[in-house]
């Protein structure tokens, strides 16, 4: 395993734990599994500060609202019904072995078909992508990336080689807050783009919806996909646990 994890040892999904924020299920709001009942298991820690961030609960000052072992974290989530599950913080892939752990437990009950880990661009995902040759769960696991632009104040952290490690299953996101931002995404494009959904999606009450979709049309970018928030407009913005 890649930077010496083994994985394979049982007691390490007892011993391992994590700080947690929350598990709760609803419906995906953005991407290509919007609308779909989804598990979220919310782990507490982030090596960034996006200046949009919907999640500051997440990371510190803040405080992890619980610890849980890999184990437990896992037996929370597959309580419920829903067959996919979202693995997002915070940043989820911070805590690296014990992340891949919580990774592997979250995805190897049959019933689930699909775990899509929310990253944020600033993760090498290269040991995380060793996990998914893992047979028979390792399929399952798919990439949604958000790509950070200059209007998130991180865009100098992003790790261009992750581009490399995305599929035709994985997504790309690109939150975009203004004029700028649209410009240099199209160019990220151009330039390091091989695989994967792109999504183009409006900062929440900063962007409107309509110019993002103007610009997309004006410079034919017939693969973009445009994403909006769908939880936020079920539910109020700021609630929690929806």
């Amino acid at each position: 395993m890649s930077k010496g994890w083994d994985l394979s040892k049982p007691d390490i999904y007892e011993q391992w734990k994590l700080p947690m924020v929350e598990v709760f299920e609803t419906v995906e709001g953005e991407g290509s599994g919007a609308g779909f009942p989804t598990i979220f298991v919310r782990v507490f820690h982030c090596n960034l500060r996006c200046t949009w961030c919907d999640t500051p609960y997440s990371y510190a000052p803040a405080k992890p609202e619980y610890e849980a072992s890999v184990k437990e974290i896992a037996a929370s989530a597959h309580r419920f019904a829903s067959q996919r599950i979202c693995f997002t913080g915070g940043e989820p892939l911070m805590h690296q072995e014990k992340s891949a752990a919580l990774l592997m437990a979250l995805a190897m009950p049959n019933h689930i078909q699909d775990v899509h880990i929310e990253t944020n661009g600033a993760i090498d995902l290269t040991p995380y992508d060793a996990l998914r040759k893992q047979q028979p769960w390792g399929e399952k696991v798919r990439f949604v990336m958000d790509y950070k632009l200059p209007a998130s104040g991180e865009a100098e952290k992003m790790v261009q080689s992750n581009f490399d490690r995305l599929t035709d299953r994985d997504e790309i996101k690109f939150v975009i807050g203004n004029e700028e931002d649209f410009r240099i995404a199209v160019d990220v494009i151009r330039r390091f783009h091989k695989r994967g959904q792109i999504l183009f999606s409006p900062v929440f009450e900063t962007l409107p919806p309509r110019k993002l979709v103007e610009w997309v049309l004006a410079h034919s970018l017939s693969k973009v996909r445009v994403s909006l928030q769908l939880h936020k407009f079920i539910w109020n913005p700021a609630e929690r646990g929806v």
